[in-house]
């Protein structure tokens, strides 16, 4: 997601300054275009007037954010900070207050849709923050995203992100177990698609999964442990509101047990997959 929203903010005529952590192949064009590489956290806070965050989630946006070498190390007053990431809200907020002790102010706009969309400039972010700092911030996030919705004040965006993902697995889920289900019983799934195609149920995951009927597995690029990982900060959010989360629990945990099967570093119609080994269905042709 990081390289299409990087490559587009260039393409708009951005300066654009970047850290290398892992991969270098996959930045060598965005260095070619005139990007500035930056060693580490601190170095680029201190060149930059927005730093955006685009990692796997609160663990790494902790580090990136309190370490040695991060983001506050080098920030000086006015900088802002936005967390693109899929991140804890209660993590959120405590970033948040640390950060402004330093006049630093921490957003959160995580990002929906796939790495696709991110390459062709057509994401979808969703904003919490004050309508001032939005204000601010939207020439710029309009440099990657098709559709911007600031959804409310400071931590808002991490919280409709992980209602959003929520929403999403459970559709997946439920629409795995029905292919097993359906299998077992005899019926043919091409007609069960058929007609949940033609009706209100359908949905652009529902077809993702579908495509599993054919051997497609990739009709949606996300990874399973991250949605896993995304449906047990959704149920700890529940927990912290003394809300009960049954389906939310039943989510996570079948998402749980298809990473233990082997399925974590698919992507998440590999559901279907889990699904034919817990049922002994023969969902997807081979």
């Amino acid at each position: 997601m990081g390289h299409g929203m990087a490559k587009n903010l260039l393409a708009k005529g951005h300066a654009l300054t970047l850290t290398v952590h892992r991969n270098r192949e996959r930045v060598a064009d965005l260095l070619a275009a005139g990007a500035t590489e930056s060693a580490d956290a601190k170095a680029l806070a201190a060149a930059s007037d927005i730093v955006f965050l685009c990692v796997t989630g609160t663990p790494q946006v902790e580090a990136m954010m309190l370490g040695e070498r991060g983001v506050l190390a080098g920030a000086a007053s006015g900088l802002v900070v936005v967390d693109c990431s899929t991140s804890e809200p209660d993590s959120t907020a405590r970033l948040r207050e640390r950060a402004a002790l330093q006049g630093v102010t921490f957003v959160d706009a995580p990002l929906a849709r796939t790495p696709i969309e991110a390459e062709a400039g057509r994401l979808n972010v969703m904003i919490g923050a004050e309508p001032a700092v939005y204000a601010r911030l939207e020439p710029v996030l309009r440099g990657f995203a098709e559709n911007l919705f600031h959804v409310g004040g400071p931590g808002a965006g991490h919280i409709v992100k992980l209602l959003n993902n929520f929403i999403a697995q459970a559709i997946c889920t439920a629409t795995a177990e029905a292919f097993a289900v359906g299998q077992r019983a005899g019926i043919q799934l091409p007609k069960l698609v058929e007609l949940i195609s033609a009706g209100a149920v359908n949905s652009g995951l529902f077809q993702a999964m579908a495509k599993t009927l054919h051997g497609q597995m990739d009709g949606l690029k996300f990874e399973l442990d991250n949605a896993r990982k995304d449906v047990r900060y959704y149920t700890h959010l529940a927990e912290a509101l003394a809300i009960p989360s049954v389906v939310g629990e039943a989510v996570h945990q079948s998402l749980a047990l298809a990473s233990a099967l082997g399925h974590g570093r698919k992507y998440v119609p590999s559901l279907v997959e889990a699904q034919e080994q817990l049922s002994g269905a023969k969902i997807v042709p081979r």
